[in-house]
């Protein structure tokens, strides 16, 4: 396990429900959590596998903890790697770009971010740019599903063989998430080409 890993391998069972709960007004959040699952692929027939969660810790945020993670791999420019992602907030707009970086210095490396909220994706700010490249640069992003908390509740918390309960609005929230980041993930003209049509029909 990477020693990067929070206090022990496995979450508590309140720390995920606090922290990853998909909210609408998620107020008093500040840390984001990250829980990833990296496969390397040795050879046909057999690969490498590890898995964890960090936290952001003194001012670093968890994107840039885990990239320095990664660096502990020596990463083989002739093998295959995977990595998963279920975080509790997106990626910000540095931590974006930081990401996308990596994965145009590393283009036999395939990430996917799985979101339990999305982090200050207005449009007066620039985390939504943020994501557009990082999508750009050849991650998958999208929002957790109640299948995504159900695998992580028992893959990185203390379940105790406690099934994992949907809270209420779990389902709505999250469609309404997917939606959002749908729109924000399309192509900026197509954006711009869409409010001129609707601006034609008079909305």
């Amino acid at each position: 396990m990477s020693l990067l890993v929070a206090h022990s391998v496995f979450m508590k069972q309140k720390k995920f429900i606090y922290h990853y709960r998909n909210l609408r007004w998620a107020f008093g959040r500040h840390e984001t959590y990250l829980c990833y699952i990296v496969k390397r692929r040795d050879s046909p027939t057999s690969y490498s596998l590890d898995f964890g969660f960090l936290r952001n810790r003194s001012g670093c945020h968890v994107e840039v903890l885990f990239l320095r993670y990664m660096s502990a791999w020596q990463i083989d420019p002739h093998l295959s790697y995977s990595v998963t992602w279920f975080c509790s907030w997106s990626p910000c707009f540095s931590c974006a770009l930081h990401l996308a970086q990596f994965l145009s210095e590393h283009p036999n490396l395939r990430l996917r971010i799985f979101a339990a909220r999305l982090y200050f994706c207005e449009e007066t700010n620039s985390e939504p740019e943020g994501l557009r490249r990082l999508k750009a640069a050849g991650a998958h992003i999208a929002v957790m599903t109640f299948k995504d908390y159900f695998y992580c509740w028992h893959t990185f918390v203390a379940s105790q063989d406690r099934e994992f309960k949907a809270w209420e609005g779990l389902n709505a929230n999250s469609i309404r998430l997917a939606r959002k980041l749908r729109r924000i993930l399309q192509p900026v003209d197509e954006i711009d080409d869409l409010r001129d049509a609707f601006k034609l029909l008079g909305f």
